[in-house]
C-alpha cells in the first residue's frame, strides 16, 4: 500500500480556516437563535398593544390612525368582536374562518396553519365591555425581518472568512521558509563539509530536536568517513610493500631457476595470484578514492569520445591479440564534458571485460552516437549468452558470474559504475543481438568546440 502523502503547510492552513469557520457557525446560529426569539417577543408584545388599544374602541368607532399604520406595518390581520358580531376589522381580513368564537374567553397566543403557511395569533377578552379581539400575523413576515437584517452580516463573515484564508496562508508561508532553508542546507551538506547544522533566527523550537539528532548523525558520519580514509591510506601501505616484496623475490626465484621447467611453471602461477592481488587493492584503493568524492573534485574537459574510445581500444592491443578479437566500429565524433582520466579507466575496464569474454576470433562491435539528444556509446560482445539474473547483479562489488572460467576481482563494473555516477551519466546493461553483453553509456552532450 502507497503510503500517504500530506503538506503540512496546506493542512495547517485548512485546519485554522476550518476552526474558524466552525466557531463562526456556531456563534452565528447563536447570535440568530437570539435575534429570532427577541423579535419574537417583541413582536408578541406590539401585537398585545394593538389588541389593547382595539379594545378600548366603542362599536362604529374607527380604530385610528394608530392602529391603522402598525397593522401595515407589521402586517397585522385583526378582528374586533361584540357578541359574537364583527364590529371592527383589518382591510382584507383572510382568516374569519378561523375565528373560533366559543373559545374567546381566554387570553393566549396561538400558532395556526392558513393556506400552506404559518401564522402567529392572539385574542383577548374584555369582560367589562364584552369586547372580544383577535391578531394574526403570518411567521413569514416575522422570518423576513430577520432574516434580511442578518443577510448583511454573513456577507461580511464570508468576507472575513476569505481574509483570515489569504492571511493565513501568506503568514504560515512565512514561517516555513524558515523549513526550507533548513531543508537546503541539509541538501549543501557533502562529504566535504559535514559540519553541524544551525538555524537562523527565528528559532523554532519544535526543530531543535530534529536539528540535534542530525548534528550527532553528521558527526558519527565524518567519524566514519575520517577512520575509512585512514584504513585505506594504512590498506595501502601495508598491503602495497609486501605485494611488491614478493613480486621482486620472485623475479629472482624466476631467474635462479629458469632452467627447471617444472619450478618455473609453478612460480609463473605464483605471479598470476600476486598480479590478481595486486591489481584487486588497486582497485580496492581506488573505489575508496571515488566513493565519498565529487565531480567538483575532479578537473572536467572537453573531449572526443570516439578518439578516446579508440585509444583505450589500441592500448590493449597486446591482449586482444592474444584472443585474435576484432573490432567492428562506427564512431561519429561526439563531445563530452569528463574528467579524461576517470573515463579512461572506466572505458579501459569496460573494453579489457569485453575481450576477456569473447571466444577467440570473435568481435567486439563499439558504435558512438547521438541518441535522444544524449551522447551513447554502445560496447557489445559474441558470447553464449548471459541470463537476467546476472545481468540484474552486474556492477556489484566481487560479484562475478557462477561458473566464469576467466580471471577477474569482480570490481570492474563497480568502479564503472562509480565514474558514470560522478559524471551524472547513465549506465545500462544487455542481452546483446550478437550473443555477448550490452552495455550502453548516456553522456549529457558538449557542444563541439571551435578550433
Amino acid at each position: 500500500m502507497a503510503a500517504q502523502h500530506i503538506s503540512l503547510q496546506k493542512r495547517l492552513v485548512k485546519t485554522s480556516v476550518l476552526s474558524s469557520v466552525a466557531a463562526g457557525v456556531v456563534a452565528f446560529a447563536l447570535l440568530v437563535s437570539i435575534s429570532m426569539y427577541q423579535s419574537m417577543s417583541m413582536q408578541d408584545e406590539i401585537m398585545d398593544e394593538i389588541a389593547d388599544a382595539l379594545l378600548l374602541v366603542q362599536p362604529n368607532q374607527n380604530e385610528g390612525p394608530h392602529i391603522a399604520q402598525l397593522s401595515d406595518e407589521f402586517d397585522l390581520q385583526y378582528q374586533l368582536i361584540h357578541q359574537q358580531t364583527v364590529v371592527l376589522q383589518s382591510d382584507s381580513f383572510e382568516l374569519a374562518s378561523m375565528v373560533n368564537f366559543s373559545n374567546m374567553q381566554h387570553e393566549h397566543f396561538d400558532y395556526v396553519w392558513f393556506q400552506h403557511a404559518l401564522w402567529r395569533s392572539y385574542q383577548s377578552f374584555d369582560r367589562d365591555t364584552q369586547m372580544q379581539v383577535v391578531i394574526y400575523q403570518p411567521m413569514q413576515v416575522r422570518f423576513e425581518n430577520v432574516l434580511s437584517s442578518f443577510a448583511v452580516y454573513a456577507v461580511l463573515l464570508m468576507v472575513l472568512w476569505l481574509l483570515q484564508w489569504l492571511f493565513a496562508h501568506f503568514a504560515i508561508a512565512r514561517q516555513f521558509k524558515v523549513m526550507q532553508m533548513l531543508s537546503k542546507k541539509i541538501a549543501d551538506k557533502s562529504a566535504q563539509d559535514l559540519t553541524p547544522i544551525t538555524q537562523n533566527a527565528p528559532i523554532i523550537d519544535e526543530l531543535q530536536p530534529i536539528i540535534l539528532q542530525l548534528n550527532q548523525l553528521l558527526q558519527r558520519l565524518d567519524q566514519s568517513l575520517q577512520a575509512e580514509q585512514r584504513f585505506t591510506a594504512d590498506a595501502s601501505h601495508e598491503l602495497r610493500s609486501p605485494l611488491s616484496a614478493i613480486q621482486l623475490r620472485l623475479q629472482v626465484l624466476q631467474r635462479k631457476y629458469q632452467d627447471q621447467p617444472q619450478f618455473m611453471q609453478e612460480l609463473q602461477q605464483i605471479q598470476q595470484d600476486v598480479s590478481r592481488g595486486t591489481q584487486v587493492l588497486e582497485n580496492l584503493l581506488l573505489l575508496a578514492r571515488l566513493d565519498p568524492t565529487e565531480t567538483a573534485d575532479f578537473p572536467l574537459s572537453s573531449l572526443n569520445l570516439s578518439q578516446l574510445v579508440m585509444d583505450v581500444w589500441n592500448s590493449l592491443e597486446i591482449f586482444r591479440q592474444q584472443k585474435q578479437i576484432q573490432v567492428v566500429s562506427n564512431l561519429e565524433p561526439c563531445w563530452i564534458e569528463v574528467n579524461p582520466e576517470l573515463m579512461t579507466v572506466c572505458l579501459r575496464n569496460l573494453l579489457d571485460n569485453a575481450i576477456r569474454y569473447s571466444q577467440p576470433h570473435k568481435c567486439v562491435y563499439i558504435q558512438v552516437m547521438v541518441k535522444q539528444q544524449q551522447v551513447c556509446l554502445c560496447i557489445e560482445n559474441e558470447g553464449e549468452g548471459v541470463d537476467s539474473d546476472t545481468i540484474s547483479r552486474l556492477g556489484e562489488r566481487f560479484y562475478r558470474a557462477l561458473g566464469s572460467k576467466t580471471t577477474g576481482s569482480g570490481l570492474g563494473l563497480s568502479i564503472c559504475k562509480k565514474i558514470v555516477q560522478l559524471h551524472h551519466a547513465s549506465i545500462d546493461f544487455s542481452v546483446s543481438s550478437y550473443g555477448g553483453l550490452k552495455v550502453e553509456l548516456y553522456f549529457r552532450k558538449f557542444e563541439t568546440p571551435e578550433i
